[in-house]
């Protein structure tokens, strides 16, 4: 990439393999087949913290820099999954923040990109959820909970997401391990 080279960007949670897969299942079974509308792909799984959107190459060590500050030392959310919801756009599965330590996360995380000049924060308060479902028009489903227990996020990472006319491809430019 070169350094006048602009790129979409966004900050994340990894879930754990064995929920993505669980979760993944679900999708197939309770969601296939809706009209005009595209089941996320198992790779492109995730709790967005931050959107960044399109950002200067420049800018991605800065941000690397400043994830290697924030995230060893924030403690690890622990999560559980809560009912589907739909918006204009998106179906997902809504997470319960025990402790609120993700939303702990993603406030200090959004601090902090401010702070650099390269975010701003949304109006709306923080909804912990994975996207699992996209589409044009709502289909209006009422799938049963993906039922998948609480879990541990290890990681957060640094995404670069590219679009494509399939949907977006997401990469990890880098991921940091969380801490306790």
């Amino acid at each position: 990439m070169e350094g006048d080279e602009r790129i979409r960007l966004f900050v994340a949670l990894r879930l754990p393999d064995e929920i993505v897969r669980r979760l993944s299942a679900w999708q197939r079974a309770e969601l296939d087949g809706a009209p005009d509308a595209r089941i996320v792909p198992p790779g492109n799984l995730h709790v967005t913290l931050a959107f960044l959107g399109s950002r200067p190459v420049t800018d991605v060590e800065r941000i690397l820099g400043l994830l290697h500050g924030i995230v060893p030392e924030a403690e690890r959310p622990l999560l559980a999954t809560g009912p589907y919801r739909e918006t204009r756009s998106v179906g997902m599965v809504r997470l319960e923040d025990e402790g609120d330590r993700a939303t702990e996360l993603a406030g200090r995380v959004w601090e902090r990109l401010e702070g650099l000049g390269v975010y701003e924060r949304e109006r709306r308060a923080w909804l912990p959820h994975v996207t699992v479902l996209r589409f044009r028009r709502r289909p209006r489903l009422e799938p049963a909970q993906p039922g998948l227990g609480r879990f541990s996020p290890s990681e957060a990472a640094l995404y670069h997401s590219v679009l494509r006319p399939t949907g977006a491809q997401y990469a990890i430019l880098e991921s940091v391990a969380l801490g306790g």
